[in-house]
C-alpha cells in the first residue's frame, strides 16, 4: 500500500453556509486518481468512514458492484421494485459482505426503494425487506407463516413467496441471484 502525508486545507464556507461554518480539503496524488479510473466525465466517488479512517473508491454502477462483488465469490442478489409495471430501484445486495447498492429510475421518489438516501446500509435494506413483508406483530401471524410453508418470520423467504405485494400498494419485487 502506497502511503503520502497530506495536509487538510480549511476554509470558510461561502454562499450560504451557516456563521463559522467551514469546508475541508485535501489534494490527492494525480497518479492515485488516474489509477483509480477518475476522469472529468467520471468523477463521483463513493465516501465510507468507519469511525477512524475515510476510504474513497470510485462510483460503480449497480451490474458493475454486482460483478466486482461477485469476482470475490460474495453472494449477490439483484432485488427490482416495481410500481404496477414501471420499475422504480433496482437494489444489488451483497449478503457476504452485508453492503447495498441502489440505482432509482426517474419517478417520483417517494415510488424509490430507499426515497431519498442514495446509499443506503445494510440496516436499511433489511428494514425495506420488512416493509415489504407482514408485520411481525399481525394477529395470526403463525397461520400466515404455515400457508406460505414457512417456519419461522424471515423477510426475505416471505418475500420469495409473496413477490413483497403488499394490499395497500402496487408495489411488488422481483429477486434475481447472481452468478
Amino acid at each position: 500500500m502506497e502511503r503520502r502525508k497530506a495536509k487538510v486545507n480549511i476554509s470558510s464556507a461561502g454562499g450560504t453556509a451557516g456563521k463559522g461554518a467551514k469546508t475541508y480539503k485535501v489534494t490527492l496524488p494525480t497518479t492515485w486518481v488516474e489509477r483509480l479510473g477518475i476522469t472529468e466525465e467520471h468523477r463521483e466517488l463513493d465516501l465510507a468512514f468507519d469511525g477512524r479512517r475515510i476510504i474513497l473508491s470510485q462510483r460503480l454502477n449497480g451490474s458493475e458492484f454486482a460483478k466486482r462483488q461477485r469476482a470475490q465469490g460474495h453472494a449477490v442478489r439483484a432485488f427490482r421494485l416495481y410500481d404496477g409495471d414501471q420499475l422504480c430501484s433496482t437494489i444489488y445486495a451483497d449478503f457476504t459482505e452485508q453492503t447495498v447498492m441502489v440505482e432509482n429510475q426517474a419517478v417520483p421518489t417517494i415510488k424509490t426503494a430507499f426515497g431519498n438516501n442514495p446509499v443506503p446500509s445494510w440496516e436499511d435494506f433489511q428494514r425495506f425487506l420488512a416493509e415489504r413483508c407482514i408485520p411481525r406483530q399481525r394477529a395470526g401471524l403463525r397461520e400466515y407463516l404455515e400457508a406460505l410453508g414457512l417456519d419461522t418470520y424471515d423477510p426475505l423467504a416471505i418475500i420469495e413467496k409473496t413477490g413483497g405485494h403488499m394490499a395497500e400498494d402496487q408495489q411488488w419485487l422481483s429477486m434475481e441471484v447472481l452468478k
